[in-house]
């Protein structure tokens, strides 16, 4: 397998402050990466033995894309990437230069592969692989003013509900002018927060994301719900948003 290290950049250790909740955090980090590590790599292990709903999840988002006003094409971020399930099959054909973010560094090196080669022939757009960060968002800082688009899907579960924010802040900065910050994730039907012990995650309102996004500054633009998905699934959103600094006008100096 061509790992290509240059291209994959590992994680580093933080030191915590030990008058905030580092302990509790680490241990809540430490059991998802944990589960996430004995999962296989595939399609079918990303969507938790679900991967015949690759093909719809795709299809929706792509419309969804679509109806994006001015939406650049040059850079794309894929945030919890996996084994770049969404980068090869949605963001690749759109976008000359796509990175990934991924905490698991078997998933790392499997996108690799995964986005470049299929059965043994190359794509058609091999060439559009950027870095893979093998990081988790909690610690990921994207490059000022760099993506068009930065896509997150079926991770943000995965942080605190301060890394959540703080990461939201991150990704603002991170925007090229004009660019997008879409997410895709499970909500509950409730006003509750419900917990998976199991993977160590949380699935959210919606409300929570739309408040979490407008403390980060942005301004919510789209709000659209997945449709063809299997019943008895967590209902599942995609919001698109932009930085409110895009919408302010610059100020004239006499």
């Amino acid at each position: 397998m061509d790992t290509d290290m240059e291209s994959i950049h590992t994680e580093v250790d933080v030191e915590c402050d030990i008058s905030s909740n580092c302990s509790l955090d680490k241990d809540f980090y430490k059991r998802a990466q944990q589960y996430w590590s004995e999962v296989p790599a595939t399609v079918n292990g990303m969507l938790g033995g679900m991967g015949y709903i690759s093909a719809i999840d795709i299809q929706s988002s792509g419309n969804f894309l679509r109806d994006l006003k001015t939406l650049g094409t040059k850079y794309a971020l894929d945030c919890g990437a996996g084994i770049g399930r969404v980068t090869k099959n949605l963001l690749m054909p759109r976008f000359d230069v796509v990175d990934l973010v991924e905490q698991d560094s078997a998933f790392a090196t499997k996108a690799k592969e995964y986005c470049t080669m299929d059965s043994g022939n190359t794509l058609g757009f091999p060439n559009r692989l950027g870095t893979i960060y093998n990081v988790g968002l909690q610690m990921f800082t994207p490059d000022c003013n760099k993506y068009d688009l930065i896509w997150s899907q079926w991770v943000l579960g995965h942080l605190t509900d301060e890394d959540l924010l703080t990461f939201f802040q991150r990704v603002r900065i991170g925007l090229a002018k004009g660019g997008y910050f879409v997410i895709k994730e499970n909500v509950t039907s409730t006003k509750e927060v419900e917990k998976d012990e199991q993977d160590s995650s949380v699935t959210r309102p919606l409300k929570v994301y739309e408040d979490t996004l407008r403390l980060a500054e942005f301004r919510i633009l789209r709000i659209t719900r997945q449709q063809s998905f299997p019943k008895g699934l967590y209902p599942v959103y995609m919001i698109a948003s932009r930085p409110i600094s895009y919408f302010e006008k610059p100020q004239n100096i006499h």
